[in-house]
């Protein structure tokens, strides 16, 4: 099997663009990993460049499928911005969330700390989506609002895990390699994204997409149509695999 690949990031209505995507091919695994930065001026964009870029390197030096490996990747992501932090003190509150998906030819793994998502999607249908380490999502889970209701919540930013945080560290990751099959497919989206696009809509533009850029562009459509003002920056990953 093989993975198609296409990707978004745009600034939105903000003036410079926090979120950072990006993926490699190293010894017939792929890495694909999305964040977006919080942090004041600078901070978010850096924070999430650093994030993204030093797990792909990792993974390019040491590329392994398994849990033991994206704790590795993501703990030597919040040394880096530890380090920057310590370097830059303008920079000592940048955090960033992060998603990453670890995939060879027939099994995929992944991990997420924050609020960016993945979402993996079978027969057209999501089968699997991470949970945010968020306010919002912490009062769902206690039954105090709806599912439909975290988008729009007005605690949506409040995070209750992140990279560059110092401390306990304690990312959500897969212990457990999943079966990947062909026609499977993978979303990986920043909150600017998800927010827009309900889980209903990823699934109906799928259904009529037959290359994961056409997917992309009709979500895409989705957000620009309904954020306004200065909107948040959004960013997504769409991952097709084929025969």
């Amino acid at each position: 099997m093989k993975y198609i690949t296409a990707m978004v990031s745009n600034v939105g209505g903000r003036s410079e663009n926090q979120d950072y995507c990006g993926f490699r091919e190293k010894s017939h695994l792929t890495c694909w990993v999305a964040a977006d930065g919080l942090g004041g001026h600078r901070g978010g964009e850096v924070a999430s460049s650093i994030a993204t870029e030093t797990i792909l390197n990792e993974f390019e030096k040491e590329p392994e499928i398994s849990a033991e490996a994206l704790v590795r990747y993501i703990k030597a992501a919040q040394d880096a911005i530890i380090i920057k932090q310590e370097e830059d003190p303008k920079l000592f509150s940048m955090r960033t969330t992060v998603a990453i998906l670890i995939a060879d030819s027939k099994s995929a793994i992944w991990s997420h700390i924050g609020d960016t998502r993945l979402y993996h999607f079978r027969d057209g249908q999501i089968i699997f989506q991470t949970k945010d380490h968020s306010v919002p999502q912490a009062m769902f889970d206690a039954g105090d609002i709806t599912y439909n209701q975290i988008r729009q919540h007005e605690d949506r930013n409040r995070l209750l895990r992140t990279l560059g945080h110092e401390g306990n560290l304690r990312p959500a990751v897969e212990k457990d390699v999943h079966i990947v099959q062909p026609q499977d497919s993978f979303l990986l989206c920043t909150d600017g994204f998800w927010e827009y696009v309900t889980e209903i809509e990823m699934e109906a533009d799928l259904a009529r997409s037959k290359i994961p850029n056409n997917w992309l562009d009709f979500m895409s459509s989705r957000v620009i149509s309904r954020a306004e003002g200065k909107y948040d920056n959004y960013s997504a990953i769409a991952i097709f695999v084929q025969n």
